[in-house]
């Protein structure tokens, strides 16, 4: 259903072009949206002229008009007016709310169609037959996944939406109660550095507009309908591989996932095997606040002693300390390349392996209840 801003616009405008008032009722006979303050109660006369057989009727010094669109009564508009002005006026008005339903539903239509397409609810017979019908060309797509951590809501919804609400070629729609998704038409950005430049644009946004947090994940581009499910899927995984490898980050391809893509799909088996080859049976307890800033700063640096000391503002020889006793602890001297390598790797495995541990315990729970 349209929203009453809208329609509460669109009347506005009309009486400032015409200098008639108007309203409008459901066929309940309550007042929908108006542009002034009825002086009586109108309800009952609406009733009855929502029973009778006629079209547009003059009652008590005021015009009414049925709107009607694909054959269904869908309000009842109200002219403060009679004559032939007020008829004339009546029924441009009536065009303009019947146009904003049928824009309104035609809209709902595709977004509900690139919705089922987006979650593979179509056979592909069927998708580019409903395609026709609603006029989707094909085109470059990628599906953009927008993250709001479960704060979703009608101002972040309607953020995103404005954001792309010139572009006929876009669609924004919604799957789960915590992500929107942008199906985004690419044909005029050739560029990895396009594609992400338009993620940052829409983190950004909604720092500023809806004050939320946001993270961004896309997949890759398609040319085919039926392949945008498969973007789909890709921008999921890059949130969800994010969320356990690049934290930080709040722009994610695809793409670029790196090594955490590959790490994301090895078997829990593969990672404890891997774990144990590396640390033996126990796996040290040594990732306090201080040591995990200093691996972190020290990794940022790509290995550098005097520039990771400076910036983590300790005199270098406490630094090479601090090295000294994690190496002591884990067996593994990070200072050297390939020690620093598989201590990076078997950080991400443990991530990845408290994930799905975490994740598992979460669904225990949920079970549960």
């Amino acid at each position: 259903m349209l929203s009453n801003h809208k329609l509460q616009s669109a009347l506005s405008e009309i009486k400032e072009i015409a200098r008639i008032d108007l309203a409008l009722y459901n066929d309940k006979g309550k007042v929908i949206v108006s542009t002034f303050q009825p002086e009586e109660d109108l309800s009952g006369v609406v009733r009855q002229f929502v029973d009778s057989m006629a079209e547009s009727q003059t009652i008590n010094h005021y015009h009414f008009f049925k709107v009607m669109a694909d054959s269904q009564l869908e309000y009842v508009m109200l002219a403060k007016a009679v004559g032939e002005e007020a008829y004339v006026i009546g029924k441009l008005a009536v065009c303009q709310i019947r146009n904003l339903i049928l824009a309104y539903r035609e809209q709902f239509d595709r977004n509900n169609f690139m919705q089922n397409v987006v979650l593979g609810n179509m056979l592909v017979v069927d998708m580019y037959n409903k395609a026709k019908k609603l006029h989707i060309e094909t085109a470059q797509r990628v599906v953009y996944i927008i993250d709001v951590g479960g704060k979703k809501d009608g101002v972040v919804m309607e953020t995103v939406k404005n954001l792309f609400a010139s572009q006929t070629r876009d669609f924004v729609t919604e799957v789960d109660e915590r992500s929107i998704v942008l199906i985004k038409d690419v044909r005029d950005m050739e560029t990895e550095e396009e594609l992400s430049g338009l993620a940052d644009m829409i983190v950004d946004n909604l720092h500023m507009e809806a004050m939320i947090p946001a993270r961004v994940g896309y997949g890759n581009r398609v040319e085919l309908l039926q392949d945008i499910t498969r973007s789909y899927q890709e921008a999921r995984m890059a949130l969800e591989v994010g969320s356990i490898f690049y934290v930080d980050k709040e722009n994610l391809s695809y793409s670029r996932l790196g090594i955490g893509r590959l790490i994301y799909q090895l078997p829990i088996s593969l990672c404890d095997m891997f774990l144990k080859e590396v640390f033996g049976d126990n796996i040290p307890d040594i990732f306090d606040e201080e040591t995990t800033v200093t691996i972190q700063k020290f990794f940022e640096n790509n290995l550098n002693i005097s520039e990771t000391a400076r910036q983590l503002y300790v005199h270098r020889n406490t630094l090479v300390y601090r090295l000294e006793r994690i190496e002591r602890t884990i067996g593994l001297d990070i200072r050297a390349f390939e020690d620093a390598m598989l201590f990076k790797i078997a950080l991400m495995v443990m991530a990845h392996m408290n994930y799905h541990r975490n994740r598992e315990e979460g669904e225990r729970e949920d079970e549960a209840y």
